[in-house]
Formats: C-alpha cells, sequence, structure tokens
C-alpha cells in the first residue's frame, strides 16, 4: 500500500480542528487523550515539513555560482 503524501495545509487544518474540539469541551477525557496525541504528531511532522524546506531552499540558493 502507498503511503499517502503529506499535506502541511491539511494537517493544519486538522490541528485547528483539534483545537477547537478541545476549545470547545465536546470531548470526553477519553477522546481526548486521543486528540492530544494525534495534535502532537501533526506538530512534529508539520516541523519536520519546515525543517526539510528551509534545508532544500538553502541549498538550492547557495547553488553553482552563488557565492554568500
Amino acid at each position: 500500500m502507498a503511503k499517502k503524501e503529506f499535506s502541511f495545509n491539511e494537517a493544519i487544518k486538522q490541528i485547528e480542528e483539534i483545537l477547537h474540539n478541545i476549545e470547545s469541551g465536546v470531548l470526553d477525557i477519553d477522546r481526548l487523550s486521543v486528540e492530544v496525541k494525534n495534535a502532537s504528531e501533526l506538530i512534529k511532522q508539520c516541523q519536520q515539513k519546515l525543517k526539510t524546506t528551509e534545508e532544500e531552499i538553502n541549498r538550492y540558493s547557495q547553488g553553482p555560482g552563488i557565492k554568500k
């Protein structure tokens, strides 16, 4: 089975939805635990995507003929 491509924007939407559910108090304690874990994982994935993108930008900006 192919792994689904990570979407930064979709992850942000999911995090916002989780935060809304937490703030609204509609989650029971069991679901709250699951949602916090999901949000934490999404945040880690977003941080990794930002780091990777920054490294790619830096690598391309230091391409042949470009001196800092």
